[in-house]
């Protein structure tokens, strides 16, 4: 069977830049599967998506589709026809949904049959449809029409190349007849651009200053850029996002460098580099220290004959916007940054819980209880705690919302206050996102505890829990931020404690009856995700989870044990045992003794089961009051043997009342040597 190329380019006015990857894989993938629906084999498929253009080019594609047979299985012969053999209303039903008559049906086999030989239509008439419903597919959120037209898409469209091999497709799709001409660069070659044939496309419009290669344009201003860094003594800030917006932005991309005045440097860098990249798509520039570099790069879409023209109007741009976060970084700066807590008074955190300045007063209680207990200064807790909502008031937050705790830290520095009181107020949000950076300092750690507890506490007490679609206030990225902290940082602190401190906090504004449990019972249900996550079975996380550890270190250190225990010849059948003796001790009626008294053994089993538990039992000890928990489940592994003679010996359950309750306490002395780190009754 032939085959030929095929090339589809759709002209638009510019296309949304943060959306153009997104439209071209989407085009992409809708023809691809328009042919595959078809039956239409080819060898290669690739997409190209420029600002006024999106085109994909399919190699080797069949010019014919195959011919198609369809066989449809009707009722069983028996109920097409009754005793007379006249056809019933089965049979007359599947003619008709065959759109035949029932002698045109095969009915020599057990089921009525219908089969259909269809011819394959010639490619080119499939692929109008083919392209017309790849471009209705589009994710567009809103679509637009222009002039008089009724046709909608994301832009104006402007041309259409429909290429099949050398000839043209005739067809008119969203108001564009299809023809082979395309168009360049809007300055350099404004005119047409005759695109020879599907294979020629790439070289005819690099011949009008047009790269339609995404990936073309993404390296060359990554490398460019990287080379202009080099010469200038420092290291471009590239991120992906925003290299491919400009990627998106430009047809012809030429890097090129920029400056603006070093006083600009007074100002918190962060600010200067948010300006330049959000607003301006700019790459700053930083020396071998990270400080900020005086110059950016900006990546024009046009080879200029003066370069120096389009260097000096984006430093004219670029300078209102420094001067505007130079201003508010100075007018901030004029009063003390506790000052700004004033503004907080009458700014709602939320309608029943009060201010936002009642939630620093809070967190800064709190966050001083937290860091008596993890080993922190308590004082800069307080202290910081009170301070960490200061600069949601300043100009610069108010203008740059990415600061918010970055401006914090700058005013706090600028008003004397100690190092870590200025780093806990931006590390207070941390971590700002899964797998991000955590507080270095334990103040910082302690007021971004603080912080998450106080919202969960707050949020839970007024019950607006989240559901499986909304979390508004982010309460599960704020346990999970929670956890991070703790089982990442080694902290121990005791959330039963912490929460109980946060509710007491608020006092009548929340619903305080069962408020503790619902706080912890969701903080601790986020470590099951965690640790699926980390490949940790279900089983070992619920064996921990049912001794309910109000540490999340502690819980993480038993988990850990726990998954070495597993791994032990011996955990199987130890698992079996405790779930056995759970189950026992379960039916037992009344409770269970706490002493076991040797005169009431009556086999060598039990005696030796009996020494083997005692000695455990002392060799674990030390090791349990220093958290060495697999070291302790490695030593209860030795329990096998004697465990496993007992019960191939001796009846649990002896007639003697005296010697089945001295049996039950020897097995429950058994079992809690194991809730001494786990339930692994659970692990069966």
């Amino acid at each position: 069977m032939s085959a030929l190329d095929f090339l589809v380019e759709l002209g638009t006015e510019e296309l949304p830049p943060k959306a153009l990857n997104t439209l071209a894989e989407a085009f992409l993938a809708g023809i691809d599967k328009g042919l595959q629906a078809a039956g239409l084999n080819y060898e290669t498929k690739t997409v190209y998506a420029a600002p006024r253009r999106l085109a994909v080019l399919i190699t080797s594609l069949a010019t014919q589709q195959p011919d198609r047979s369809i066989n449809l299985d009707g009722p069983p012969r028996q109920a097409a026809f009754d005793a007379e053999g006249n056809p019933t209303q089965a049979a007359l039903g599947f003619a008709k949904k065959c759109g035949v008559d029932l002698s045109e049906i095969d009915q020599s086999g057990p089921k009525l049959r219908y089969s259909q030989s269809i011819a394959g239509k010639p490619t080119a008439s499939l692929l109008p449809t083919i392209v017309e419903d790849s471009l209705n597919d589009l994710p567009i959120p809103k679509r637009m029409r222009w002039g008089a037209r009724k046709e909608e898409f994301v832009r104006p469209t402007q041309w259409l190349v429909m290429l099949f091999g050398d000839q043209v497709i005739d067809c008119t799709i969203l108001a564009q007849k299809s023809g082979r001409d395309s168009r360049g660069h809007r300055f350099h070659h404004p005119e047409n651009v005759r695109i020879g044939s599907p294979s020629s496309y790439l070289a005819d419009l690099r011949a009008a200053y047009v790269l339609a290669d995404a990936n073309e344009r993404r390296d060359i201003i990554s490398k460019r850029t990287e080379e202009l860094a080099t010469r200038q003594e420092g290291t471009a800030i590239v991120p992906p996002a925003l290299l491919d917006e400009v990627t998106a932005l430009v047809e012809w991309p030429v890097p090129l460098v920029c400056s603006f005045e070093e006083r600009f440097l007074d100002v918190p860098q962060e600010a200067l580099i948010t300006t330049m990249q959000d607003n301006q798509k700019y790459f700053c520039l930083l020396d071998a220290e990270g400080k900020l570099l005086p110059r950016f790069i900006t990546v024009a879409n046009i080879e200029s004959k003066d370069p120096q023209q389009i260097i000096a109007g984006n430093e004219k741009v670029v300078r209102p916007r420094l001067t505007d976060a130079e201003f508010f970084f100075k007018q901030d700066k004029k009063q003390k940054l506790e000052d700004f807590n004033q503004r907080l008074q009458n700014v709602v955190f939320q309608e029943k819980l009060g201010s936002v300045y009642d939630k620093a007063e809070r967190v800064s209680k709190l966050a001083a209880y937290i860091a008596a207990r993890i080993g922190g200064n308590a004082s800069w807790a307080a202290r910081a705690g009170l301070l960490s909502k200061c600069d949601l008031a300043t100009e610069m937050v108010g203008e740059f919302p990415e600061m918010q705790g970055v401006a914090g830290y700058y005013y706090a520095l600028n008003d004397g206050e100690p190092e870590d009181v200025a780093l806990a107020l931006n590390e207070q949000y941390m971590p700002r996102g899964a797998g991000a950076e955590l507080p270095a300092t334990l103040t910082g750690a302690a007021v971004a505890i603080a912080d998450k507890l106080d919202t969960l506490v707050g949020i839970f007490g007024i019950g607006m829990l989240p559901t499986g679609s909304k979390d508004p206030y982010a309460l599960r990225r704020a346990a999970l931020g929670v956890l991070r902290i703790l089982i990442e940082k080694q902290l121990d602190l005791d959330l039963n404690d912490a929460v109980a401190f946060a509710v007491n906090a608020f006092g009548t504004k929340v619903k305080a009856a069962g408020l503790n449990d619902a706080v912890l019972e969701f903080i601790f249900d986020r470590l099951r995700a965690r640790y699926e996550d980390e490949g940790v079975d279900v089983a070992t996380y619920l064996s921990v989870r049912a001794l309910n550890p109000g540490s999340a270190l502690d819980f993480d250190q038993r988990v850990q044990a726990v998954q070495a225990f597993r791994k032990l010849p011996e955990a199987a059948a130890l698992a079996a045992v405790n779930k056995r003796v759970s189950n026992l001790l379960s039916k037992v009626e009344g409770s269970v003794p706490t002493v076991v008294e040797a005169k009431y053994f009556d086999n060598a089993n039990e005696f030796s089961l009996y020494s083997a538990i005692q000695q455990a039992d002392q060799a674990v000890q030390p090791m349990a009051a220093a958290r060495q928990y697999s070291e302790s489940l490695a030593r209860l592994a030795a329990l096998r043997e004697p465990v496993d003679a007992f019960f191939e010996a001796v009846m649990v359950n002896a007639e003697d009342a005296n010697v089945r309750a001295n049996r039950y306490a020897l097995l429950a002395r058994l079992r809690g040597l194991f809730l001494g780190v786990a339930d692994i009754s659970l692990l069966g």
